[in-house]
């Protein structure tokens, strides 16, 4: 198996890593993106096998991070899942109307993060 690369992007520092110590602890080489904008940059330096992004962040949310990585052929096979306080049934079906893969929700625990891990990539 060979070592995934992951970006995980979040605005809030405790959230972030969080989700950095889950991903590092799988094995993953985790790459931090801290806004949209700083994802889309990432995203096409790095070629990462995964992005866990948040949906509410200023200036650019998830959704339209999202929209940007899948209209960038560079970054359009890259598989997102949104991570999000938000968790209706009805926030799963918008998330991927996006683009999406699937959606985790606030709070998460380390074995869903994992799984979504082993679901993707």
């Amino acid at each position: 198996m060979s070592i995934k690369k992951i970006l995980v992007c979040d605005d809030s520092r405790a959230d972030r890593t969080n989700l950095e110590t889950i991903v590092s602890g799988a094995g993953c080489v985790v790459i931090s993106a801290t806004c949209g904008k700083d994802a889309l940059v990432k995203a096409v330096s790095e070629q990462p096998d995964l992005i866990f992004l948040d949906v509410i962040m200023p200036d650019m949310d998830g959704f339209e991070t999202c929209r940007a990585l899948q209209n960038d052929p560079l970054t359009k096979s890259i598989p997102i899942i949104f991570v999000t306080s938000k968790g209706q049934k009805a926030d799963r079906v918008w998330a991927q109307m996006q683009g999406g893969k699937d959606l985790v929700s606030k709070p998460y625990s380390s074995e869903d993060i994992i799984a979504q891990i082993n679901k993707i990539t």
